[in-house]
């Protein structure tokens, strides 16, 4: 018996589950409120058969309510003629109407309770249909926005892991490598800019230097400018040729100087 309750325990458990997992609550809302608008309509029927029992019962109740005052009047009508035996006749006739009055209105009496009480349920479940219709508006908005929380998590979720997302990362990577590089090669071409500019610079102190050293071996001042050439007189003078013979060695060297800093 163990072993069957255990089975029957699991069987309803995994039915439940089925069951609670297959439920929409859109479907089962809209189900509902179905189902309660047919029992509308059948309690409005039953209202309805109610009533007319009732209608039907009330007049049988003043038709026999009728034909108690008519033997009433023949009954005092025979009597007033002197025929006391008709007159008892019409009394006979008249207790069996009110009998059937009395009965009439005793089940006329229930009709009415019933009939009270089947018009309250009738406006409690209209009511309730109408506040049910405003819920299940309201739940079926809600069970959408869920679901599209749901949806939107899932892909959230799911974005990380995707293959979508991880090659979006790698362009990502990519792009900011490929702006590495480009803001190195833009440091390296500065650095090489700067690095010309100052070979300028030093071969321009180079060549100050040597315009200083060849203005104290020719006599002259830095940065001045050359004199004319010397006349035809003083060409011819003695004195200039031997200066001009004892400054060759030094033009020599100096041109030898002006080779070698050419070859830096």
């Amino acid at each position: 018996m163990a072993l069957f309750d255990r089975l029957r325990r699991v069987v309803s458990a995994n039915l439940n589950d089925l069951v609670a997992k297959a439920e929409d609550p859109e479907k089962i809302l809209e189900q509902a409120i179905l189902e309660m608008q047919e029992d509308l309509v059948k309690l409005r029927q039953g209202v309805a058969q109610a009533i007319a029992a009732q209608k039907r019962t009330q007049k049988q109740y003043n038709d026999a309510s009728n034909e108690v005052s008519k033997w009433q009047r023949n009954a005092q009508l025979a009597l007033q003629k002197g025929d006391e035996n008709l007159a008892r006749q019409a009394l006979q006739r008249k207790k069996s109407f009110e009998d059937n009055a009395n009965a009439y209105q005793a089940t006329l009496e229930q009709q009415n309770g019933s009939v009270e009480t089947l018009k309250r349920n009738l406006i409690q479940l209209e009511s309730k249909i109408s506040e049910a219709k405003t819920k299940k508006d309201m739940l079926k908005a809600r069970s959408r926005a869920a679901k599209a929380q749901e949806q939107l998590q899932g892909i959230v979720g799911g974005m990380n892991s995707s293959s979508a997302m991880a090659a979006f990362e790698r362009m990502e990577e990519k792009v900011m490598l490929q702006e590495a590089r480009a803001q190195s090669a833009g440091e390296i071409a500065g650095a090489d800019l700067e690095s010309q500019f100052a070979q300028l610079e030093a071969g321009s102190d180079v060549d100050d230097e040597l315009a200083a050293m060849k203005a104290q071996l020719t006599g002259a001042a830095p940065n001045q400018p050359q004199l004319p050439e010397q006349s035809s007189t003083q060409a011819t003078n003695p004195e200039s040729n031997t200066k001009a013979s004892e400054n060759q060695p030094v033009d020599s060297e100096l041109e030898a100087l002006r080779k070698q800093l050419d070859q830096m």
